[in-house]
């Protein structure tokens, strides 16, 4: 995931609109997001979170969160515009909160539902729209994005020491986390075709090694001959016990052969 830019207006700590240029920043490298206490560092990462998600992380995301700025004028609606690249798809998306606005005739106010538009963004600048509504949008960016909200925050945002939560969740939250972010679902796939072809053939040698001990048992009756112990560790002795059986039974079917073939000659 890369950022390009990030508009922010009316939202949070930003009464007016402002414009942050991640690619100018990132051409040096490493960069360093610094200010005051209320200068707006935390806002410029609620908002990322919500042009991805629709709400921001943590408490400040939860029921009845409100992301209009105290300090906007009435008449600047509430937005954040956001341009980043997500497994090679270069996307924008602007999304504005549910929030008051002066009514268009007369007096007073009215409310104006939560809204998102997402487009892809060719080489050239083209746009094409992927999403209008909020089932399209976050089936969308959820399908690039590849996790959820909470995932993200504490793998990619990690705001204000969130990663030690990230350390101190379950195994089995950190695994769900990082399969995510590495896409080891084919792996997982694999994993479990190993073991399923592992597992037949198992079924299949313990299928052959019934018929061998019925067929043994039936040797051994028939020559009244015990088959030699533990052959079923060493196949090689069962085979070589059957030859010895095998070669005194020959020799007699030779001599009786030639005494028939003696007695119609006589």
């Amino acid at each position: 995931m890369r950022l390009h830019r990030l508009r922010v207006q009316a939202f949070q700590a930003f009464g007016g609109a402002e414009e942050v240029d991640f690619d100018a920043l990132s051409e040096a490298g490493l960069f360093l997001v610094h200010g005051d206490t209320g200068a707006g560092k935390t806002s410029l990462l609620d908002a990322v979170v919500f042009a991805l998600y629709g709400s921001a992380p943590g408490v400040r995301g939860g029921a009845g969160a409100r992301h209009r700025s105290d300090h906007a004028p009435p008449e600047l609606p509430t937005e954040v515009e956001l341009e980043a690249t997500l497994r090679g798809t270069r996307v924008r998306v602007v999304r504005r909160p549910r929030q008051e606005r002066p009514k268009l005739r007369g007096d007073g106010t009215t409310e104006e539902q939560h809204s998102v538009r997402v487009w892809a963004v060719g080489e050239d600048g083209s746009e094409e729209e992927l999403a209008r509504r909020h089932d399209e949008a976050d089936l969308e960016l959820g399908r690039l994005l590849g996790m959820t909200r909470d995932q993200f925050c504490q793998v990619v945002l990690l705001p204000q020491g969130a990663f030690a939560d990230f350390l101190r969740a379950s195994s089995d939250g950190r695994r769900d986390v990082l399969e995510r972010l590495f896409s080891t679902e084919r792996f997982t796939a694999a994993e479990g075709w190993l073991a399923g072809q592992a597992k037949a053939a198992e079924r299949a040698y313990h299928e052959a090694l019934d018929d061998v001990r019925a067929l043994a048992a039936r040797v051994a009756q028939a020559a009244g001959a015990e088959p030699p112990a533990g052959w079923e560790h060493e196949p090689a002795a069962l085979g070589a016990w059957v030859g010895e059986l095998t070669v005194p039974a020959a020799a007699e079917e030779a001599t009786a052969q030639a005494v028939r073939q003696s007695t119609r000659a006589a």
